[in-house]
């Protein structure tokens, strides 16, 4: 959950005073997976996240290019209603450039080379990728068959989902950690 700061393009927010506490309870789920490390997006939102749950968990964190959201950096945010028809639109049409200054293909081939580099440089680890809803959604969407639009309408702030590798298969999906006792990942 960012401070929203209208005017300023997202990926300069910060976590708000929720968002940070929120961070406890995304540690408190994720340990049930037992991750290894965690790497970040080097956007303020996910290395604040990334560090806090790693530092609750006694694990490393990191930084890796390529995990950002969507590049968006000069579009400020304009109103929720908007900006929910400029991620539409993004995922209905994934090889124009519809939102910001990269189209959908080309922040998911993006984000897919950064997910297997980092899963590389830690091969006999569990890696915790801390990143962004509309990558995310779009990774998702295909690697495991989601439907992109929806999927990234639901995520909560945060959200995870876990994959096993190399196989990419769907182990469990926490769209809103808010919501979600620890007793149903156990």
């Amino acid at each position: 959950m960012p401070e929203i700061v209208p005017g300023i393009p997202a990926n300069q927010w910060r976590l708000s005073e929720v968002g940070r506490k929120r961070c406890v309870r995304l540690a408190e789920l994720l340990a049930v997976f037992g991750p290894d490390v965690f790497v970040t997006s080097a956007e303020s939102k996910a290395v604040e996240t990334g560090r806090i749950a790693a530092e609750i968990l006694g694990k490393s964190w990191e930084t890796q290019e390529g995990l950002q959201e969507q590049e968006r950096g000069q579009v400020a945010f304009e109103g929720q209603e908007q900006f929910e028809a400029a991620i539409a639109r993004l995922f209905a049409e994934p090889d124009r450039l519809v939102f910001g200054s990269e189209t959908a293909d080309e922040a998911y081939q993006r984000f897919a080379r950064a997910v297997a580099s980092a899963v590389e440089r830690h091969p006999d680890r569990s890696v915790a990728l801390v990143t962004h809803g509309t990558v995310l959604a779009l990774y998702a969407s295909r690697v495991v068959g989601v439907e992109p639009f929806t999927f990234w309408k639901r995520l909560g702030l945060p959200a995870f989902v876990v994959l096993s590798l190399p196989d990419c298969s769907l182990l469990a999906c926490v769209e809103d950690v808010e919501s979600l006792p620890s007793s149903q990942l156990a």
